[in-house]
């Protein structure tokens, strides 16, 4: 089963996935794909971490996410930005590349007979980005969104901390 939680920054999607997977599981996973890029960033990831108690487990993993996914278990992937991220900077900013490399992670999870709550982020409704980068990871980000929501079971947008259930 596969959940799809997107939104803008701060929209409410990471308590609202941790609530679900703690309804569904007494030991969630939570799957964090993040880089730690400077000081800001690394307080960021401490606030997430305070956010879950003991009965959390956390893995780590940059690109390779269906390779660390256990059986059974019922798991947050926090982000797909993040993890696209990674993709566009190791592959140095090809879009096709990455988009590509997202696609066969995600076909991966599907086979995973696991309940997987993916987070993701929808950059594409702000500002248009002003550097070539940044339009080609909107880009990035908006086609690996649609193809992740396409084939989950379930979709939410988050706004303004309230849940709207596109599927």
């Amino acid at each position: 089963m596969i959940y799809y939680i997107t939104g803008g920054e701060r929209s409410g999607k990471s308590s609202y996935a941790q609530k679900l997977a703690e309804e569904l599981s007494d030991s969630p996973y939570y799957l964090a794909t993040s880089r730690i890029w400077d000081e800001d960033f690394k307080e960021r990831v401490k606030r997430h971490v305070s956010d879950r108690d003991e009965s959390w487990i956390t893995i780590e993993e940059e690109k390779n996410i269906s390779s660390v996914i256990p059986s059974k278990s019922v798991i947050v992937i926090d982000c797909v930005t993040l993890w696209l991220t990674n993709l566009f900077v190791d592959t140095k900013y090809n879009v096709q590349q990455s988009l590509e490399f997202a696609k066969k992670e995600v076909e991966k999870l599907l086979a995973i007979d696991a309940t997987i709550i993916i987070i993701s982020n929808e950059i594409g409704m702000g500002v248009h980005s002003s550097s070539e980068s940044g339009r080609k990871f909107t880009e990035l980000q908006g086609w690996t969104n649609q193809f992740i929501a396409k084939k989950s079971e379930k979709a939410v947008l988050m706004v303004s901390g309230l849940p709207i259930t596109l599927k």
